[in-house]
């Protein structure tokens, strides 16, 4: 990366718990840091420059440019672990409170000889994430379950009937899937209107899905309400759907390539628009949570 002066630290290693980096330091923490989780691929060699940035903007972006390069600017340390480890940042504990306020610019890059490797260019660039977090930041975490503020996705009528934009799927989108495999069609696949029928696309604020689990919207739903989600509606299968809302502002990282929306401030909240465009609330209750408590990270430091 060959990035200099001040606030600027550069490093070269490998993306491997267990491995002895180009500049002699021992990397042993299991999977990065982290007890418990199972390993990552084969190690990949990288170069990484982390700056901190003091721009005072509000904003970050993760991204994946041409040639093994990720970035991750103006990112929160918190929200950088988070998105390293598929976490939310409420699932992180324990933490000094600098890693919600100190933000950094970290430029990873796979070297062009990696070779041949099992996983995606994205997974690649959470790899070689999870690795600046360990070396960089010496950054250990293990796991606990805790009891934590929830919410239950329940049925909102008392006759169990459902909203006017939830509708049982009639798609089976494995056999589409198959058969999209073997004939190499366009997917997702649409209906002859242009409407999806296996998986979800949004458009300004409306969310429309297709074929959709109510685990997958559960998941969308603990990303939206920072909270985990106790699915108890008995809905099983998959469902059609639509759903306009004002989404929050982003607390974590977004995906490689992913903007946030655009907020319209006429749209109902996201709990409102549940309840009367689906047939269904989500109720304040407690439950057990996966949180990962951190047992050490410190400041970087140039070498």
């Amino acid at each position: 990366m060959g990035e200099s002066g001040p606030g600027a630290l550069q490093f070269v290693g490998e993306a491997q718990g267990g491995k002895r980096n180009a500049a002699g330091r021992a990397v042993v923490l299991s999977s990065f840091g982290v007890s418990g989780q199972t390993p990552d691929p084969a190690p990949i060699p990288y170069v990484a420059t982390v700056k901190v940035n003091t721009s005072g903007s509000g904003e970050s972006f993760t991204r994946r440019l041409p040639g093994g390069t990720f970035l991750a600017s103006n990112m929160r340390l918190r929200d950088l672990i988070a998105f390293a480890h598929g976490l939310q940042p409420f699932q992180i504990e324990g933490a000094p409170g600098w890693i919600g306020d100190a933000r950094f610019d970290v430029t990873m890059k796979a070297e062009a000889n990696v070779g041949p490797v099992a996983i995606g260019p994205t997974q690649i660039g959470l790899q070689l994430a999870r690795a600046v977090l360990a070396e960089r930041f010496a950054f250990q975490a293990h796991r606990e379950t805790r009891e934590r503020p929830a919410f239950a996705l329940v049925r909102a009528r008392q006759d169990g009937s459902l909203g006017p934009r939830l509708r049982q799927s009639p798609t089976d989108c494995a056999e589409l899937a198959t058969a999209a495999g073997k004939s190499g069609a366009p997917w997702p696949p649409r209906s002859a209107e242009g409407r999806i029928l296996c998986g979800l696309q949004t458009q300004g604020t409306t969310l429309t899905a297709g074929g959709y689990p109510m685990a997958e919207f559960q998941r969308f739903l603990v990303r939206q309400t920072q909270r985990v989600v106790i699915d108890r509606t008995g809905l099983a299968g998959a469902w059609d759907f639509e759903l306009t809302f004002a989404p929050e502002r982003p607390l974590g990282a977004l995906p490689p390539g992913v903007e946030p929306p655009a907020v319209d401030p006429n749209a109902p909240t996201i709990f409102t628009a549940v309840q009367e465009q689906r047939g269904l609330k989500l109720d304040a209750t407690k439950g057990p949570v996966d949180v990962w408590v951190i047992d050490r990270i410190e400041q970087p430091t140039p070498d």
